[in-house]
């Protein structure tokens, strides 16, 4: 979550010395998507570290780590026992047990006397296929029904959140650790699956302990118990027990493939380095500051421009101005741009978009006070006073002072597939935006009354004029997670490939629109099957001059037959829209978020 610095003076609660530390550890506080699983719960046991975390470092030769591996024992999620790490000193311990019955007798207990709403229950978020699993290691043979395209030689990765101890109090589904599925395609129709940890700082000082010790930013930062909890974990940390100058972040959410390094990514920290082993099996190397650059988290949707290989990524700060900052790498990884952008309050921003000359940037109604949690409520607040409105920013301006603000009304979008340039017929420039539109516009923070949409859009805004227009491509079905053929990103585009959202939120197949005639092609994954994120990978590398059909390529994705209890990769002909060929997993996936496909050949350039 984010706070705005109009909330700064209501800090005077905390001592100087806590305020600092507030501020450090602003990472804690992110936003993320509010959904409500299934009810049934799969529990089971949390599973040890067992070796010491990658320090933050960004040198060529980093410390690799061994992955973590899987160790037998029954099938149960159940909160643990303190276990206190032995290079605490006697004082740290009397310290941490006097801060344990706090948390018990007092935080826990209070929270006991609270419903807890189903965006951050428990019993709810993690159940069905959305509870943790084990890590896998590799599985090598997998069972293939049909043949695997030649072009998708290489490895499918997907992130998601996967929470290692039962939590304490609160938790929502964006909370959980992060966790990434591997699927490996080689020659001779073969495949191998894995899933591990990613080995953030938070997770591996938590392993330390057993437990949760660092408090979860959407279940449990909200109200007076949020300060509550703050609280105990700013006393932690001040004495030592935990440490956050390492970031504190769960790298659940996105995965990005840039100069030779996978980066998995959640708004709340720098991005975490993971190597693809040889054997197609996870490593975490640790945080990458992109060589010692950035010092600053960054959001879980950066975009990598096809055609110069730059990366665009944006940083939100929690509580002191500038709010919002963007980053431009270049191909070799090396800083171009680090501009402040002038907003009034810290707003929600998940993702963005670029165009072939732009970036642009909503500033949407979804903003954050902490004021609301002293007065018992969440720090999460739909401004409805506030016009949603997007920043052009042109992609070569030094200082970031020539941004254009136009406002677009009624307009929430969580995600943005794509945006272009073109020439309207009196000569303005305009700027076209492709996105899906939440409404109610805080239902995904908030339990509403009102029916939840999220439909696609296309909004255009002249630059000339400041006006803007918005229109529904397909009305009435929720469609979200996707993309656009990525060498295609920031150009005009025909088709955009989205996973239906219903029944809400689980996906029950994938869409493919064509966005000049709306017309929706359906692949339905069948009853009581249900998928996540469709990602597209195209046949052919195109060249700038777009030969070939934008739709050549295939998507890819895991599904879930709930009924048979059985997990898949299943392979989609963008043409045609119909299978192509099945993986059988060795384990069960969970629902999860974003995913990417890194090619053979990227792999060979794999910074080791």
């Amino acid at each position: 979550m984010i706070f705005s610095s109009t909330m700064q003076p209501s800090l005077h609660f905390f001592t100087p010395k806590h305020q600092s530390l507030l501020q450090t550890q602003s990472q804690l506080f992110t936003c993320k998507f509010i959904v409500n699983p299934a009810k049934k719960t799969v529990p089971r046991n949390p599973l040890p570290l067992l070796s010491p975390p990658a320090q933050s470092r960004s040198s060529p030769h980093p410390e690799v780590v061994e992955p973590m591996v899987q160790r037998e024992r029954s099938n149960v999620l159940v909160p643990q026992h303190p276990n206190y790490p032995v290079h605490l000193n006697r004082f740290q311990k009397l310290a941490a047990v006097a801060l344990d019955k706090i948390e018990t007798s007092v935080i826990m207990r209070l929270e006991k006397n609270h419903v807890l709403p189903k965006m951050v229950d428990p019993a709810v978020q993690i159940s069905g296929n959305f509870a943790p699993v084990e890590e896998c290691p590799v599985h090598h043979g997998l069972e293939v029904v049909g043949p695997i395209p030649a072009c998708l030689r290489g490895v499918y990765v997907r992130n998601g959140a996967n929470p290692m101890f039962a939590p304490s109090g609160g938790h929502h589904l964006f909370d959980g650790d992060g966790m990434i599925h591997a699927v490996s395609l080689g020659l001779g129709n073969k495949a191998s699956y894995s899933c591990r940890y990613t080995r953030t700082s938070r997770l591996v000082q938590e392993a330390r302990f057993g437990r949760c010790m660092f408090p979860k930013p959407i279940g449990e930062l909200h109200g007076h118990l949020g300060l509550a909890r703050l609280g105990l974990y700013m006393a932690r940390a001040c004495l030592g027990l935990v440490d956050g100058s390492h970031g504190t972040g769960v790298a659940n959410a996105g995965l990005v493939y840039f100069n030779g390094r996978l980066l998995a990514m959640s708004e709340d920290d720098l991005p975490y380095h993971v190597k693809i082993t040889g054997d197609a099996d996870l490593e975490t190397i640790g945080r990458f500051n992109f060589n010692d650059q950035i010092d600053c988290p960054l959001i879980a949707h950066p975009k990598l421009d096809p055609v110069t290989g730059d990366l665009h990524t944006l940083n939100y700060n929690v509580l002191k101005k500038p709010y919002l900052k963007y980053f431009r790498f270049d191909k070799f990884g090396r800083k171009s741009r680090d501009l402040r952008v002038d907003i009034d309050q810290a707003t929600m921003i998940h993702d963005f978009a670029i165009t072939e000359n732009f970036v642009v940037i909503p500033d949407h109604q979804m903003v954050f006070k902490l004021s609301e949690m002293i007065q018992g409520g969440s720090p999460v607040v739909y401004n409805k006073n506030k016009t949603s409105r997007f920043g052009v920013l042109q992609q070569n301006d030094v200082v970031g002072s020539g941004i254009q603000w136009i406002n677009v009304r009624n307009c929430f979008c969580f995600h943005l597939w794509n945006a272009w340039e073109e020439i309207s017929d009196t000569g303005d420039k305009i700027i076209v935006v492709i996105g899906s539109c939440m409404n109610p516009p805080d239902s995904i923070f908030n339990e509403s009354k009102d029916t939840f949409r999220s439909e696609l859009s296309e909004i255009r805004m002249n630059l000339r004029t400041r006006q803007s227009t918005q229109r529904v491509i397909v009305p009435g079905m929720n469609l979200e997670a996707g993309q656009v053929n990525g060498q295609y990103l920031g150009q005009k585009t025909r088709f955009v490939y989205l996973a239906i959202a219903d029944p809400w939120p689980k996906c029950s197949g994938i869409a493919k629109v064509d966005l000049q005639t709306g017309k929706v092609t359906k692949f339905m994954y069948g009853t009581w099957r249900y998928g996540g994120e469709p990602f597209f990978v195209p046949e052919k590398k195109q060249t700038c001059n777009r030969n070939g059909n934008e739709d050549e390529g295939y998507i890819m994705g895991f599904v879930r037959d709930e009924k048979k209890e059985m997990s898949e990769m299943v392979i989609v002909q963008g043409s045609s829209m119909e299978q192509v060929a099945a993986i059988s997993l060795p384990s069960r996936v969970p629902y999860g978020f974003h995913g990417t496909f890194i090619s053979q050949e990227e792999l060979r350039r794999q910074v080791i």
